[in-house]
């Protein structure tokens, strides 16, 4: 009895693992929807989430998990084609198809259960998916089971749509409305697509057919926010393009949140066969970009005519076309049928914290933070220098920073000419009250006169505090350069303001900002005599108006010794929240060698892992990305380091192309040895002579004389 009811368990086990076909999962929008469902366990979205549940998925990660070998048991088993032939099969792919004719297609999709046909970044999978559809209900006495497929489109069969009420334009359109629709003139294969899908699931209880309308998809890698990420994170520009006036309002969802979706189609297998993917905000082109610029960029959008859209390069026309389309839309039915983990249920700006952490996670944007300390004279500013140009990161000088600071607060206090407009995008809350920035620049110059041109610590640790916090350094990282001096400044730069964001370390409670804290602290130090006998050989051009004179290099050093005693210095700060430093002995006559054989390579973002060795089918933007550095050289670098996989998967696929027509002209020379032998035995013995004949008789058509000879003298004729 008891060996009855255990294979009746395992029976059931086996019915309940289901096999999910998904065409390219090498893109962006399939291979996300892949990887989730990877992850999910069959009929797992049938039980309701409790609020405990919701508690820690809100902790988790929202990125699911990378490894196929962790995949929880009884999970989707997914397979699916790939767009490269190039391309590295996905890790959470049973099998994976990149040439393969329809007839064995055909074959490997009779063998699923569930068929994902996603034609939202790929517009010519919209005839393949009609294809399959078509060919599998030809086979729908065949099926042992009922068979699920899902067409994954877009809301842009919508686009033209006539409002609900002609009065009331902000009315949403939901799912029961979808007969009303009206499709944008480039996206007709999508709309024929739906309308094929639909018309094959008559026979809902052996072949049912489902049709997913799709809004803008973000998030993980970017999608086609990924312009906007990318042009903000490199800071090429000074304000990030919105296309237009910016009102029109985007339908958009998560990618996750949209595989959560196809996920609950699966296990609920809905009587509704149309269905609407969006998430709840109601957020303008205007609201994503300024959202964007705020929290990765420079802070500012500049609006330009739709008409330089489509100049950009990094868009394609229907990554244009999802940007600037004005439509709003609610999943009526997803909201109260379903059991989703949302990721993003409020939509795009509310999350844009978790976003951009999957955003940096997927793409490796790891910046690197690195702060050089030493008494004067012992070196930090030629490594820092160094540093800063070989991992093309941000150079802080304490001297730079006030001198900016400075300007700025006279930028703000200084009035305008009446004709000059403020620039647009600018939010008002972060404008500087102009009342403020008189005190503040007031009370500098004021500090200034009374110690000697020096600035007291409250000012300098506000500037480079604001300076650490700015996007640049937070994007790519940076070099604080023989700052700060004592274990006092040390703890007022990097003390945490947010105490609920407080670090335990060695068992107490030692706040500091995560945000700015370097990541690796590189200590040059050495004797009083080797100090002073360095500054002494130093030209006198170097020294002329530096604090490299005697008087005031022997008060400076002195100073330093005196503010940095065995029991409290600069070092203990950084040693008691366990950031240990790199010391560097300034005898070497190597230094920055020293320092970066410790800290180790260059951070130049890769791919994902999924994504790693192949080229992603990216709708827009590159798929890598360099960090940091200043000026014109840190551009050319991060654009190069953006580019480095494409270039290296065009190579490898322009490497296999040699190949194949390498190995295709040895076979044709390989075949055509016969042919050749043929020819020099039978045919070019009687064509010489009848072109001797030729020459002599000189025909009106030599061409025709030719063959009349080559026809009379043929050996096997004769």
């Amino acid at each position: 009895m008891a060996e009855e009811e255990e294979a009746t368990a395992a029976t059931e086990k086996v019915i309940r693992i289901q096999r999910v076909f998904i065409n390219l999962l090498d893109s962006y929008s399939s291979g996300n929807i892949g990887k989730f469902l990877s992850n999910c366990v069959v009929g797992a979205s049938l039980e309701e989430i409790t609020e405990e549940e919701e508690e820690e998925d809100e902790n988790k990660s929202t990125m699911p998990e990378a490894s196929a070998a962790k995949l929880k048991e009884g999970t989707f088993q997914i397979v699916g084609t790939l767009s490269k032939l190039e391309s590295v099969r996905p890790d959470f792919a049973v099998e994976t198809y990149d040439t393969i004719s329809r007839e064995h297609l055909l074959m490997r999709l009779l063998e699923c259960d569930v068929i994902i046909y996603n034609i939202t970044e790929n517009p010519q999978q919209a005839e393949e998916a009609i294809w399959a559809v078509s060919a599998l209900n030809e086979e729908l006495s065949h099926f042992e089971k009922r068979k699920v497929f899902i067409l994954v489109s877009t809301v842009m069969t919508w686009a033209r749509s006539k409002p609900l009420d002609p009065d009331d334009s902000e009315i949403p359109f939901t799912e029961e409305d979808y007969r009303r629709r009206k499709h944008h003139p480039n996206f007709l294969d999508h709309i024929n697509a739906e309308k094929m899908v639909l018309k094959f699931g008559k026979n809902a209880k052996k072949f049912a057919t489902y049709v997913v309308a799709a809004g803008l998809q973000y998030g993980v890698e970017g999608g086609i926010l990924h312009y906007f990420f990318k042009s903000a994170w490199l800071g090429e520009v000074p304000a990030l393009p919105v296309f237009g006036d910016g009102t029109n309002v985007i339908p958009a969802i998560h990618v996750l949140d949209l595989a959560g979706v196809i996920q609950n189609i699966i296990d609920h297998v809905p009587k509704l066969h149309y269905l609407v993917a969006v998430d709840e905000s109601v957020h303008t082109l205007e609201d994503l970009v300024k959202c964007i610029s705020k929290n990765t960029g420079p802070g500012k959008i500049q609006k330009v005519p739709k008409e330089n859209a489509f100049l950009t390069k990094d868009l394609t026309q229907e990554c244009l076309d999802h940007l600037l389309v004005n439509l709003r839309m609610e999943a009526l039915f997803v909201k109260e049928n379903f059991n989703i983990r949302w990721v993003a249920q409020t939509g795009f700006v509310e999350n844009i914290n978790n976003i951009l952490k999957e955003y940096k996670q997927s793409r490796g944007l790891l910046p690197i933070k690195i702060c050089v300390l030493g008494p004067p004279a012992v070196g930090k500013s030629s490594v820092a220098e160094a540093l800063s140009k070989h991992y093309k990161l941000h150079h802080i000088k304490l001297k730079d920073v006030i001198s900016e600071a400075i300007a700025k607060l006279e930028a703000i206090v200084t009035p305008k000419d009446e004709g000059e407009e403020e620039e647009e995008g600018e939010e008002e809350e972060e404008e500087e009250n102009v009342e403020d920035a008189q005190e503040l620049l007031d009370g500098i110059k004021e500090n200034m006169e009374q110690n000697a041109g020096r600035l007291e610590d409250q000012y300098i640790i506000r500037f480079i505090k604001e300076k650490l916090k700015s996007m640049p350094c937070r994007n790519q990282g940076y070099i604080l350069d023989g700052f700060p001096k004592t274990y006092d400044q040390a703890k007022d730069l990097f003390s945490q303001e947010d105490e609920e964001e407080e670090e335990e370390v060695r068992g107490k409670m030692f706040p500091f900002d995560k945000l700015i804290i370097p990541e690796f602290v590189c200590v040059l130090d050495a004797s009083d005599e080797f100090l002073k006998e360095r500054v002494m050989n130093l030209p006198e051009s170097i020294v002329a108006g530096t604090h490299y004179s005697q008087d005031r290099f022997l008060r400076s050093l002195s100073n330093y010794r005196d503010l940095n005693t065995e029991d409290e210095t600069v070092i203990n700060y950084f040693d008691e929240i366990e950031i240990h430093p790199i010391h560097i002995d300034p005898l070497l006559n190597s230094l920055p060698s020293t320092a970066i054989k410790e800290i180790g390579r260059p951070r130049i973002t890769g791919l994902t892992g999924r994504r790693k060795g192949q080229k992603r089918s990216e709708g827009c933007g590159g798929s890598g990305l360099a960090i940091g550095g200043d000026g014109g050289s840190r551009r050319e670098h991060t654009e190069a380091c953006w580019n480095m996989a494409e270039q290296d998967a065009r190579g490898r696929t322009n490497k296999r192309l040699e190949e194949v027509k390498r190995e295709e002209r040895e076979l044709l020379e390989a075949q055509s040895v016969p042919l050749r032998n043929y020819l020099m035995t039978h045919v070019m013995p009687t064509l010489m002579q009848g072109l001797n004949e030729c020459c002599k008789v000189r025909p009106d058509d030599p061409v025709d004389f030719l063959a009349e000879y080559l026809f009379k003298n043929n050996p096997e004729m004769q």
